[in-house]
């Protein structure tokens, strides 16, 4: 998988638009952040990955490459490890709707929020 033609951050809008020959997608930062490829988020083996929640206005500080086959995202949370391969990156674009989907079902099945200011209420009885 190429290089988008274009990548540009836009920590206002807090997301990344990457542009490919064919069209051009805006990844905002949250999802990239519970998306990451990292170990912390995915895991060292198959069904090892986390949840992440609480991460709705999470932006990212600066992106930087990693070799000529990735891009490194470095979070305001602190978060910078998980290497975005060219491979990976389009496949969080072309799956963008379902993958989101699954993700705030997933937090709904785990009683999980996007805000990190809200607490869950659950009612015992």
């Amino acid at each position: 998988m190429s290089a988008p033609k274009k990548i540009r951050l836009d920590k206002i809008g807090k997301e990344l638009v990457l542009q490919y020959p064919d069209s051009e997608f805006s990844l905002p930062a949250e999802y990239l952040r519970v998306y990451s490829p990292s170990a912390e988020v995915r895991g060292h083996g198959i069904g090892e990955g986390k949840l992440v929640s609480g991460k709705l206005h999470v932006g990212i500080d600066r992106i930087a490459a990693a070799g000529r086959y990735a891009l490194q995202i470095f979070f305001d949370d602190g978060h910078d490890s998980g290497i975005y391969t060219w491979e990976y990156l389009r496949e969080l674009c072309d799956q963008k709707e379902r993958k989101w989907e699954d993700y705030l079902q997933r937090l709904a099945r785990e009683g999980q929020g996007r805000d990190p200011d809200e607490s869950p209420v659950k009612f015992i009885g």
